[in-house]
């Protein structure tokens, strides 16, 4: 029987070769939002090494929405062919080219992480990174030394619907074929879930349904732009990590709310509401720590989940899905290190003709490798001697 890891998934028009998807991963490497020659051997590798979804990393929709400076946008046309190049890439050899579009809000402008994580500083600036005005629900800083954002106005929130919708339009003129809103990490979206961070008293803030409508506009306006026959996720921090934040049960109504707009998978992170985008306090992080998340929302909201964190052993793979907790994989760091991990797991999971995860190109010559293989084993090649 085929290994669950790879059966195929359909989702609306489009059928995923496997479970493996590769989680968007930030590069920092972008010049003024565009992508180049990095990004397009970064993320080509993991469409040849048999991935079944490859995530470009989180794009800012608008100039002041990136992470860093280092960071992708589709907030101008000239960004296009950039995406168009990774895009082609990736479906041309057998996977979904996707991409998370986003706004860091608070969280903008801010070094990149080789450069100390924070806010930027002096140095930074005489490397040419130059500081702009962040924004969030209610101008509350990240932390203590963080600049103080600019709460958003009515006019801007308008401002920034169409943005998400117009940066998802050049994102289908790219050749993606699944967008995902990003609404985890402590970025924009985030910020305005959580009652941590979100203070306002207008319909944007108050109780959960108001710090819901952001998220839900901008998932409309998506969804409104997206075909009907491709797919739309949503990222979540499903816990903010603090009992007086997020919670899994606001997660589940959010879903729910989510899944009556037309998306089809919510993709379960967690925390990041203040300091490191995925490390909340008092979470321990071991295998697997975020699992449940996918699971409880799989459950409750009866609807497609991804699981990601630390799920870095293919059989740890199969098991989640074996048990119904998540209904794809997301591979991230593990992916860097190995980017033909799908060609292990195919191999430990006993898929009948592993090497055909891999192209072509790779296939024929590591199918003659294993025919002569006993040749490099010491116990076999002492058994032919004799």
């Amino acid at each position: 029987m085929t290994p669950l890891l790879f059966q195929p998934l359909t989702l609306r028009g489009l059928q995923t070769r496997n479970r493996v998807v590769i989680s968007p991963m930030c590069q920092y490497s972008a010049h003024e939002g565009h992508l180049d020659d990095w990004h397009l051997v970064n993320l080509g590798r993991f469409a040849t090494g048999g991935a079944g979804i490859v995530f470009t990393e989180a794009t800012a929709v608008q100039k002041s929405g990136r992470i860093t400076h280092g960071c992708p946008g589709l907030w101008a046309d000239s960004q296009i062919p950039g995406h168009a190049r990774v895009a082609g890439f990736v479906l041309q050899h057998g996977a979904i080219p996707a991409i998370q579009l986003g706004h860091a809000g608070a969280k903008s402008g801010m070094q990149r992480p080789w450069f100390g994580n924070g806010p930027l500083d002096e140095h930074d600036i005489a490397r040419g990174d130059m500081p702009w005005t962040q924004v969030s629900p209610s101008g509350l800083p990240v932390a203590d030394g963080w600049p103080v954002p600019e709460a958003l106005t009515l006019d801007d929130i308008k401002v920034l619907v169409g943005d998400f919708a117009s940066a998802a339009k050049r994102a289908l003129a790219a050749g993606y074929k699944i967008v995902e809103v990003h609404g985890a990490h402590g970025y924009l979206l985030h910020s305005f879930l959580s009652p941590l961070t979100n203070k306002r008293e207008d319909a944007y803030g108050g109780d959960r349904a108001g710090r819901m409508r952001l998220a839900l506009e901008i998932t409309a306006a998506v969804r409104e732009v997206w075909p009907d026959d491709f797919p739309v996720f949503f990222r979540t921090s499903a816990v903010d990590g603090s009992p007086d934040g997020w919670l899994l049960e606001d997660t589940v109504v959010l879903a729910r709310a989510l899944k009556d707009l037309g998306v089809d998978v919510m993709d379960c992170s967690s925390s990041g509401i203040a300091g490191s985008a995925t490390a909340g306090k008092g979470q321990k992080r071991q295998p697997g720590f975020q699992v449940p998340y996918a699971e409880t929302v799989r459950q409750e909201a009866k609807m497609a989940t991804m699981a990601v964190g630390l799920i870095t052993h293919p059989q740890q793979a199969e098991e989640i899905l074996a048990q119904g907790r998540a209904d794809l994989i997301a591979i991230g760091r593990e992916a860097l290190a190995n980017p033909n991990w799908v060609l292990q797991a195919a191999q430990m999971l006993g898929l009948d003709a592993p090497f055909s995860v891999l192209p072509t190109q790779s296939d024929w010559w590591l199918e003659g490798r294993q025919r002569t293989s006993d040749f490099y084993d010491p116990d076999a090649l002492e058994a032919v001697q004799s």
